[in-house]
């Protein structure tokens, strides 16, 4: 499924102001944020609705992000019936004891010394890495707390319009080409990863290129992915006969941005001495 083919996006487009309000102020509070993704319908694709949403944001006063934050509960204490909120903070399902307690006390003296809630995209967090997230943001000055709110709330809005749109988990592709021997690069090792709000990478897949130069296996991303990271082992197929010699670049690494329920096709020219990557389709 493409972006521009998500069932959900049509239904949107085509719903009333009423009903479309009703669901954006769904996923943000912000009567403001509600207000400029209404005035830009119809979408064409996910893309440009995700875009807008950024861009929303992005001009969001102090009030208005206020306001958005005051339908965010505290992370590990989802209102009773909230099923979303309990599903993107599920890394506080198996949390000890003494792990919530200490992330509540750590939620309490964030609320006191900035006054709202300590919001983030929790979406594929652990417990740990939810309470280390607080500790770090807490010792920050107000003025850099509210950008980084600002920056997770934008995180938060695209996994739920993505939802709203019905689209799928981001996807990646790759094939190589030798460009030194004009023809596909065979038996190249590829390691799938993918970051998430935490700025940690997280391995998703490895495959192999076949015998044209493709990886066909590349599992799906993380819903919650933003980032996605393709790690080529070119050493062996640079050292193999009839080749030879040493390589240059025992290894290429590539990192592109990704959007939900989008394809991206990412190729690998390589020759002995110098590589490029682009993007295909």
């Amino acid at each position: 499924m493409t972006a521009s083919s998500a069932p959900g996006l049509a239904r949107f487009n085509a719903a009333e102001d009423d009903a479309a309000r009703t669901a954006l102020l769904e996923i943000c509070a912000s009567t403001t944020w509600t207000g400029a993704l209404l005035a830009r319908r119809p979408y064409p694709d996910l893309r440009t609705l995700l875009g807008a949403s950024d861009a929303a944001v992005a001009a969001l006063d102090e009030a208005d992000l206020a306001e958005a934050m005051s339908a965010h509960p505290p992370i590990g204490r989802p209102a009773e019936g909230d099923g979303r909120s309990a599903r993107e903070q599920r890394g506080m399902a198996d949390a000890p004891d003494d792990l919530r307690a200490e992330l509540l006390g750590l939620n309490l003296a964030y609320q006191e010394k900035f006054g709202h809630v300590f919001l983030i995209c929790a979406s594929g967090l652990t417990a740990t890495e939810l309470r280390d997230a607080v500790r770090r943001r807490i010792a920050d000055p107000p003025e850099k707390e509210r950008e980084a709110v600002r920056t997770e709330l934008a995180k938060i809005n695209r996994l739920r319009l993505a939802a709203l749109a019905g689209a799928s988990a981001a996807t990646v592709s790759t094939h190589v080409l030798d460009t030194a021997a004009g023809r596909p690069a065979a038996g190249i090792a590829v390691a799938l990863a993918a970051r998430t709000g935490t700025g940690r990478w997280r391995e998703v897949g490895e495959a192999v290129t076949d015998a044209d130069g493709r990886c066909a296996r590349l599992p799906p991303l993380p819903a919650h992915a933003t980032h996605a990271r393709l790690r080529f082992g070119t050493e062996s197929y640079l050292t193999r006969e009839p080749a030879g010699g040493a390589a240059f670049f025992p290894e290429v690494t590539a990192v592109l941005a990704v959007a939900p329920g989008e394809h991206h096709h990412l190729p690998l020219l390589l020759s002995p001495f110098g590589y490029s990557v682009y993007r295909g389709s």
